[in-house]
């Protein structure tokens, strides 16, 4: 028995009946109170609810009847997006990550409808924003800031094909982190300094691929992940100490020192094993699973997969989520491109770890295991991985 909405219903009450509607089957009477929710927000001129509902339309549509259905509900919360990206650089402070879902939706929706044109124009358009808003960070020497919106720029450019602006935006990464990296190390915060390094041997990549400058700045990255670990082990952190580690295992394998990523990693996992006893004997299930994930890293790290699902699969019992299966196939990503020296698989490793940055795990997921489907060798790591995972897709 349907419930009808009173003539005064609210768009929020629509909202909410449309999507009952939706889960009991009854389809095309709740899409069309969510339709008719999404028009109410409008004459609300509630811009972000309204473009969410007509996103969701047009997502629904197109895997339903086709994107040609779906084109107009898609359309319509694009062009809202886009004037809530003019109303919030308008404002006196701007919240970049704000800005950056609705850009990120507006560019999302012309590439579903593969419109080359358009999703080049915005990319441009949004690069120069978040480029201009970098500029003025910077100047006010708001270098966090200043780094993150450069970030975004960075991705723009490199989405619209604009070899040098992504370029001259590299440069200027390069030496906010290198600004980062020296004063982290003069205040003593190894660990930050550490991860400065790291960011600033991507972005070295960037200018000079996968080469001798590239591998020296990780290996710097490594050692001072080593050295942070030296001291949380000093302070008798040794949950600090393993996640430095690991981080240092992964570096000195991009950095292309094999013998002491392996090195670390054996000795990493018989810590890792003290650490998680530890943490289960005190019914800490969250750090328990985190320091299992670090220890599957470690192991496939040293090229022991099959141990390194075993971890895995506990680690999952414990917590799951899309954050743990994004580092496991991370960890394999990483492992290839350092064996093979692949420039191209590295690119985007640093995409999905842009997009951990952001907190946008869905995307971050996509492009990861996009990473694995791709390349046939790491067929059968896939394969163990959704095996681990509960899933049977071979």
């Amino acid at each position: 028995m349907l419930i009808s909405p009173g003539i005064d219903s609210s768009p929020e009450e629509l909202e909410e009946l449309g999507f009952k509607y939706i889960d009991e089957g009854k389809t095309k009477e709740g899409l069309k109170l969510i339709l008719k929710a999404a028009k109410g927000y409008e004459e609300k001129d509630d811009k972000e609810n309204a473009a969410r509902l007509y996103r969701y339309l047009g997502y629904f549509l197109a895997r339903r009847v086709g994107i040609e259905k779906a084109k107009p509900s898609l359309l319509k919360s694009t062009y809202l997006y886009i004037d809530l990206i003019e109303e919030e650089i308008s404002k006196p402070e701007v919240d970049i990550d704000v800005l950056d879902e609705y850009c990120f939706r507006v560019l999302e929706v012309f590439a579903m409808l593969n419109d080359t044109r358009l999703l080049t124009k915005y990319a441009s358009e949004f690069a120069g924003i978040y480029e201009d808003l970098g500029e003025s960070y910077e100047s006010a020497e708001d270098v966090t800031f200043a780094i993150r919106a450069y970030e975004s720029a960075f991705r723009y450019y490199k989405l619209a094909g604009l070899e040098d602006g992504a370029r001259k935006i590299t440069e200027k990464l390069i030496s906010l982190y290198g600004q980062i990296a020296e004063a982290k190390l003069g205040e003593g915060d190894i660990g930050a300094a550490a991860d400065a390094f790291y960011e600033l041997a991507r972005y070295t990549r960037v200018i000079f691929g996968y080469d001798a400058h590239f591998k020296e700045m990780m290996d710097t990255a490594a050692r001072n992940y080593e050295r942070a670990s030296k001291l949380a082990y000093s302070e008798g952190d040794l949950n600090g100490t393993t996640s430095y580690l690991v981080k240092a295992q992964y570096a000195y394998l991009l950095a292309g020192n094999s013998g002491r990523a392996k090195l670390i990693g054996i000795n990493t996992v018989r810590m890792l094993n003290q650490v998680i006893s530890a943490h289960r004997a005190s019914g800490n299930d969250k750090m328990a699973s985190e320091k299992l994930m670090e220890t599957a890293e470690a192991l496939i790290g040293v090229g022991k997969l099959e141990e390194a699902m075993g971890a895995y699969k506990n680690a999952l019992e414990l917590e799951g989520g899309l954050k743990h299966r994004t580092r496991i196939r991370l960890a394999v990503a990483k492992v290839y491109a350092s064996q093979k020296g692949s420039e191209e698989v590295l690119e985007k490793v640093d995409l999905v770890e842009f997009h951990l940055k952001k907190n946008n795990l869905h995307k971050a997921f996509d492009i990861v295991d996009g990473i694995l489907l791709e390349k046939e060798e790491l067929t059968e790591a896939r394969r163990k991985i959704l095996e681990a995972e509960g899933i049977t897709e071979f």
